[in-house]
């Protein structure tokens, strides 16, 4: 006889193709959950190195601590991890007032995270200050609850994926199973109704309000899973078999809900840290040119590497030596070529700041070329004194903006060339500097 064939990979990828969503779920379950804690872990990880350089910062303490938390919860709701705890301590389903406890925790510290980050650290009214009060002690009771509960409750056969629907309707296990679910969906409300007046307000940064949105839908769905579980559970007390919503559609809508909760606390930090980076590495190259310039007219070397340097210390040191080299040309600068720059520019339909900064560059680079012929500037209190370089020391921006724009001050110093009686074009090229 011919023994049966081997199921090839792609057959079984079919035959998983035709599962049923609750079957698909079913099938992943042991691992389902290790997903989330994943992504969490991952977001705490890019928190960490801020969390610990700004420790003194208790919103990002919080958040950081808030991560944690829901990373914890996943982590020991996973099948795996249960059957571990349990085992462990020789308490069959110990484990369940265990996540319940993990969970009633994040909710409240969300909730309180919720309250005093929208009211402030600094100076927070008496109101927000009973608040904290009232969740911090009705929290610390609910989880109390539950183990006292869980101890007067007779739950002996372990149950790794269904133990609110196994023991929906044995006394104490009931009564903690539905004291959970209450907590988590009274703490969802509440801060959803937070975040979605927060939301509202007017004067919110984009990247706090994108932030709120994220965590609005996050709530969202978790105030979906409650209504899913709190379904499953009701579906029990009343004679019936609904607890596929507990076990295949719950789960998705958690790990979501996590997910998005965790992309809403840490946009705005994230965000605002990316934007600081992304300013600070824009103003580097935007200085570049005009550092090249200063560097090669200098004759010698730049800002020295420096292997640890942050971009914020190395933009401070580049503009320091800009400015340096700025003031080491006052006496090469000629007011008058800067002058009639600036007439060239605006004939040429240039607006007002553009020919200004357009004017800065051509005069820059005449007196860049004039130091290479030693040809200093004639005036009649000293040459320094005829000189004034406050506006180009504060505009390097735009003066290194300017030497990017090749054709512009190419153009500015062709007609300055022309009949009109100019110092005709100089040794340095805006080419060898963008």
């Amino acid at each position: 006889m011919t023994a049966a064939p081997t199921p090839t990979a792609p057959a079984e990828a079919a035959v998983r193709l035709a599962l049923s969503p609750a079957e698909f779920v079913n099938d992943f379950y042991p691992t389902f959950w290790w997903i989330p804690a994943g992504i969490l872990a991952a977001a705490l990880a890019i928190k960490l190195p801020s969390i610990i350089r700004l420790w003194t910062d208790p919103l990002l303490r919080a958040v950081g601590g808030l991560l944690l938390l829901a990373c914890a919860v996943f982590v020991f709701v996973a099948p795996s991890t249960i059957a571990w705890v349990n085992r462990a301590t020789g308490v069959p389903n110990i484990s369940a007032p265990w996540v319940y406890s993990l969970l009633t925790a994040f909710c409240g510290s969300c909730l309180l995270l919720i309250i005093t980050w929208r009211d402030g650290l600094a100076d927070r009214s008496a109101r927000t200050r009973t608040a904290v009060r009232a969740v911090l002690g009705v929290y610390a009771a609910v989880i109390l609850a539950l183990w006292v509960l869980f101890f007067l409750a007779d739950i002996p056969e372990e149950r790794l994926r269904d133990l609110d629907t196994y023991y929906a309707n044995t006394p104490y296990a009931r009564e903690m199973i539905l004291l959970y679910l209450l907590a988590h969906t009274v703490a969802g409300l509440v801060t959803n109704t937070l975040i979605w007046n927060w939301v509202r307000a007017d004067g919110l940064d984009s990247l706090l309000r994108w932030g709120l949105k994220f965590l609005g839908a996050g709530y969202a769905l978790q105030l979906i899973f409650d209504a899913v579980k709190l379904t499953a559970v009701g579906a029990r007390w009343a004679g019936r078999d609904l607890d596929w919503l507990s076990t295949a559609v719950a789960p998705p809508l958690a790990c979501l809900s996590a997910i998005l909760v965790a992309v809403g606390f840490i946009l705005p930090h994230a965000g605002q840290y990316l934007h600081d980076r992304w300013r600070v590495r824009f103003a580097l190259h935007e200085l570049r040119p005009l550092y090249l310039l200063m560097k090669q007219s200098g004759g010698g070397g730049g800002v020295p590497f420096v292997l640890r340097a942050t971009p914020e210390l190395r933009l401070i040191r580049r503009e320091t030596f800009i400015r340096d080299g700025l003031l080491s040309l006052a006496r090469y600068v000629d007011e008058d070529v800067r002058a009639r720059a600036v007439d060239v520019g605006t004939g040429l339909g240039y607006a007002a700041e553009r020919a200004k900064a357009v004017a800065a560059a051509v005069a820059v680079l005449e007196a860049v070329d004039a130091r290479g012929k030693g040809v200093e500037r004639d005036g009649d209190g000293g040459a320094e004194a005829d000189t004034d370089t406050s506006d180009l020391l504060r505009d390097i921006g735009a003066l290194s903006r300017a030497l990017r724009e090749g054709d512009a001050v190419r153009d500015v110093r062709e007609r300055m060339a022309g009949p009109a009686g100019s110092r005709g074009p100089v040794g340095v090229e805006v080419a060898d500097v963008g």
